[in-house]
């Protein structure tokens, strides 16, 4: 079989691993939270600041990526007007606000609080979570959850449009 690349399956092909690379991470995030929660507290304040991390140097430029391979695709397509490249457009311009305005402030501020509450125990380690950790760290979780679906229903849309 003769694999046939043209400019257009290239872009294809980076487009689809942006979206994994980016957005694969994001599906485990809810799970990791609660299993931390519950499993080693003591873990949390690092791991809300490699989530941070992780949105500054994958997820954000992952985005970037998708956003500017779609809209090549959608130019070669001539397809902007039809409502799954407006839809994509959409989607990532929501994603790309959540990242950089919602998530990033208030998992630094997840890894303040776990630093603050699991350093209040009698050793130094190992105290409870207060309730101001946990009410923002389930917040966090549910608007993690909305975005989960918003990229499912995306990719969704994207292949449904080419059946």
């Amino acid at each position: 079989m003769i694999l046939a690349l043209t400019g257009f399956t290239v872009v294809l092909a980076v487009h689809i691993m942006a979206v994994v690379v980016a957005f694969g991470v994001i599906f485990a995030y809810p799970l990791i939270s609660f299993l931390g929660r519950r499993m080693d507290p003591s873990g949390l304040a690092w791991y809300h600041r490699m989530q941070g991390k992780i949105g500054r140097t994958l997820v954000a430029p992952g985005l970037l990526v998708v956003f500017l391979a779609g809209l090549y695709l959608a130019s070669k397509l001539h397809s902007f007007s039809d409502f799954y490249v407006q839809w994509g457009i959409g989607a990532a311009i929501v994603l790309g606000g959540l990242s950089g305005g919602y998530f990033a402030p208030r998992e630094a501020k997840l890894a303040t609080l776990a630093a603050r509450d699991v350093g209040s125990g009698p050793d130094g380690a190992g105290g409870k979570l207060g309730p101001e950790y946990v009410a923002l760290s389930r917040q966090v979780d549910i608007v993690g959850g909305v975005a989960c679906l918003l990229v499912l229903v995306t990719i969704f849309l994207m292949a449904a449009q080419t059946s």
